[in-house]
């Protein structure tokens, strides 16, 4: 057993057990296999998923999921939206920042776009 094996790549806790073919982290609860643990996102890189789960990069193409209010104005289901950009720090909760025509620049949040 290598000392990396038995650290927890979601907490990095020192006391990480092997049960049969898993890993356990007793602190955080966290259940792996030795080769999916290189393969574990850190916390430090936000990821961005949209409503599908597909992972969205910047200057990525979305289309909007639902209908959305703007103002006096409503941004329909399945506006394109071209070009995002992920904002490092969410602004109201909101993880995109784009340009749409007919509305100018908005923040959108992950969960109401999918992607094109």
């Amino acid at each position: 057993m290598s000392a990396q094996e038995n650290i927890c790549p979601k907490c990095n806790s020192p006391y990480a057990y092997p049960d049969g073919m898993l890993w356990i982290c007793p602190e955080c609860s966290h259940e792996w296999t030795p080769d999916q643990a290189s393969d574990t996102p850190t916390e430090d890189a936000p990821q961005f998923r949209d409503a599908n789960g597909n992972p969205l990069q910047d200057g990525d193409t979305v289309t909007t999921i639902k209908d959305l209010k703007a103002g006096k104005d409503t941004m329909k289901l399945g506006t394109k939206v071209k070009n995002i950009k992920l904002l490092d720090e969410p602004v109201n909760g909101h993880d995109i920042s784009c340009k749409i025509p007919g509305f100018g620049a908005m923040y959108l949040k992950c969960s109401v776009v999918k992607k094109a």
